[in-house]
């Protein structure tokens, strides 16, 4: 898995490198683990503006702007979480993509709703802004990882269908 991880992210920096775009994230269950991975990548600064590990509601709410209205009444895994946070990310990062994440990793803090492995992610980019629940299975780093693996396999697709610099 980590070679896995390290080729997406050489992947994913190459296409944002050629977009000129600037990544921001906003991660809560991965706990920064995305922010590493993409880190990891050689020449990273030129496209990975920075990160918010928001695992609190109340950072969630003051740093990244999700409504309380929608922490009270969605949760912070939901679709409505995660679309304010990567609006959030991209506004405090000054960032021309983001990717939000936000889910149970457990092993404990499921519910039938919710159940451990539930992850919410979005995608906003210059033209383009996707949502999209996921289910992992495995233990809580496997989660963490299929997550991360996950996020940056959706922004490279959306990526790619999005014309670069030169049109």
């Amino acid at each position: 898995m980590e070679e896995t991880l390290r080729l997406l992210a050489l992947r994913l920096g190459e296409a944002l490198s050629a977009r000129g775009w600037l990544l921001g994230c906003a991660e809560s269950c991965t706990g920064g683990l995305l922010s590493s991975v993409l880190t990891d990548a050689p020449g990273a600064s030129a496209w990975f503006a920075g990160a918010v590990v928001a695992y609190a509601n109340g950072i969630k709410r003051d740093v990244l702007g999700v409504s309380q209205a929608v922490l009270d009444a969605k949760g912070a895994v939901s679709r409505e979480s995660v679309l304010a946070m990567t609006r959030g990310a991209r506004g405090v990062l000054r960032a021309d993509a983001a990717i939000a994440i936000s889910g149970v990793a457990g092993p404990s803090g499921g519910t039938p709703q919710k159940p451990v492995g539930t992850v919410w992610m979005a995608w906003e980019g210059p033209d383009f802004t996707d949502v999209q629940r996921f289910q992992f299975a495995g233990d809580r780093l496997a989660v963490k990882r299929l997550a991360v693996a996950a996020a940056m396999e959706g922004l490279l697709a959306r990526a790619l269908q999005t014309a670069g610099p030169e049109g």
